[in-house]
C-alpha cells in the first residue's frame, strides 16, 4: 500500500513539475519510464527488507537475540532528486535521476547496540547478490555536526518479467539513540533552511557527545548482563 500511494503521488508530481521545463520527452511513455523505475525502486525496498527479516528471524533461531529493532524504508520525494541533480550539475532526467542519485530507495535499520550495526552489515555484505558499492562510517568518524551513522550504498538484482535491473538502495544503520538524534538535527537543519544559529549548532553537539556516551554504557550493561547470565 505505502509503494502504491508513493508511486501515484510521486508519478503525477514528477511528470507535471520535474520535467515540464527541463525533458523534453515522449507524453506516456515518460509516464511509463517513471513508473517502471519506481517499480524497480520498491522492488529493490522489498527485497532488501524480506532479507534483513529473514537474517533477524535466524538470529534469534541461533541467538535467541534479535539485533533489530525496527526497519524504516522509503522512496526520495521528487523535490529532493530535483534538488540533489541540480546541486551537483545534472539536468532533472529519469536517466541522470538513476544514474547519478544513489538514495532514491532507502532503508534504515534502527538496533539497540553499536555492535549490532557491524553485525548487520557483516551479514548483508556476505550476500552473494548483493553488491557493496560504498560505505561511509559515521561512527569511526562522525561528521562535525555529531552525526553517527553507518551508510551502505548497495546494488540488488530485480528480475522483471522479460529483463534483470539493478537497484541501488543507500542503506543506514544506527542505534535508537543516534536516530533520536539524527530525526532532531533533520528537523533543525529544515527549519532554519541549514542556516542553524551557533548556539544551537553547539547544544546539539554536545547533545550528540551524551548519545555516544550513553550507546557505550548500555552496551557496557548488556555485556555484564549477558556474562552473569552464563555464570
Amino acid at each position: 500500500m505505502f509503494f502504491k500511494h508513493a508511486l501515484e503521488r510521486l508519478g503525477g508530481f514528477i511528470i507535471r513539475e520535474m520535467f515540464k521545463m527541463e525533458y523534453s520527452g515522449n507524453g506516456s511513455s515518460d509516464v511509463d519510464s517513471w513508473k517502471e523505475v519506481i517499480l524497480v525502486y520498491s522492488s529493490a525496498l522489498k527485497e532488501i527488507g524480506t532479507k534483513l527479516e529473514i537474517l533477524n528471524d535466524e538470529f534469534q533461531h541461533v541467538h535467541q537475540y534479535n539485533p533489530i529493532e525496527h526497519i524504516k524504508s522509503r522512496i526520495k520525494t521528487s523535490e529532493s532528486i530535483v534538488k540533489k541533480l541540480k546541486r551537483h550539475g545534472y539536468e532533472s532526467t529519469i536517466d541522470n535521476m538513476v544514474r547519478y542519485v544513489n538514495d532514491i530507495a532507502g532503508i534504515r535499520i534502527i538496533c539497540s547496540f553499536t555492535t549490532d550495526i557491524y553485525r548487520i552489515a557483516e551479514m548483508l555484505e556476505r550476500q552473494s547478490d548483493i553488491n557493496i558499492i560504498s560505505v561511509k562510517d559515521y561512527i569511526e568518524k562522525p561528521k562535525a555536526s555529531g552525526y553517527k551513522s553507518y551508510h551502505m550504498i548497495v546494488s540488488i538484482p530485480i528480475y522483471l518479467s522479460e529483463k534483470r535491473v539493478d537497484a541501488k538502495v543507500e542503506i543506514q544503520i544506527r542505534t535508537v539513540a543516534m536516530d533520536f538524534w539524527a530525526s532532531l538535527e533533520h528537523k533543525i537543519n529544515y527549519k532554519f533552511d541549514v542556516n542553524v544559529p551557533r548556539h544551537i549548532k553547539a547544544e546539539l553537539y554536545e547533545c550528540a557527545k551524551m548519545v555516544s556516551e550513553l550507546d557505550a554504557k548500555m552496551l557496557s550493561l548488556n555485556e555484564e548482563v549477558k556474562a552473569l547470565s552464563l555464570v
